[in-house]
């Protein structure tokens, strides 16, 4: 169970011990869309969903949700954040969510990017289900990542 971080020996959970670690840049980006009906879609570009303004409010969500990720994710640590963008892209069937969060820190910003993504895609089904329950949310991922003792990576 080496390969995996958060076990210890006896395969227990644990958050990881980065004491040691050497602050360093690191950013994660991470992507995901939402599908949709083409109703919801114009309500979405036209500004016109009754909640209000959309993809303002799922911009704001998804840096909150960044924030508050070492909440919602049982192992993650706490980071002091100093980047978060969040672009959202509407197509004909829906909306791609674009995150990337960055830090100097001793670990990663990738839980960060994706929860970004997965809570501002959430609140685009919020705000819209008034239109279209149906909405699937997918392809939720990472796409790079910089920093770190493991080196860069991307998709």
């Amino acid at each position: 169970m080496s390969g995996l971080t958060h076990l210890d020996a006896a395969g227990a959970a644990h958050m990881v011990d980065v004491g040691g670690k050497a602050p360093t840049r690191r950013e994660a980006v991470a992507s995901g869309r939402i599908d949709m009906v083409p109703e919801a879609v114009r309500a979405i570009r036209d500004g016109s969903a009754i909640k209000g303004d959309v993809l303002a409010v799922a911009r704001v969500a998804g840096i909150m949700g960044a924030k508050k990720t070492s909440d919602l994710i049982p192992l993650c640590h706490p980071l002091p954040l100093t980047r978060v963008a969040i672009d959202l892209a509407i197509d004909d069937s829906g909306v791609v969510a674009t995150a990337t969060a960055a830090t100097e820190g001793k670990t990663g910003v990738e839980m960060e990017a994706l929860t970004a993504v997965t809570v501002a895609l959430l609140t685009v089904y919020d705000m819209a289900k008034a239109i279209d329950k149906a909405m699937t949310i997918r392809d939720i991922q990472l796409l790079t990542k910089v920093g770190g003792k493991s080196g860069d990576w991307a998709r």
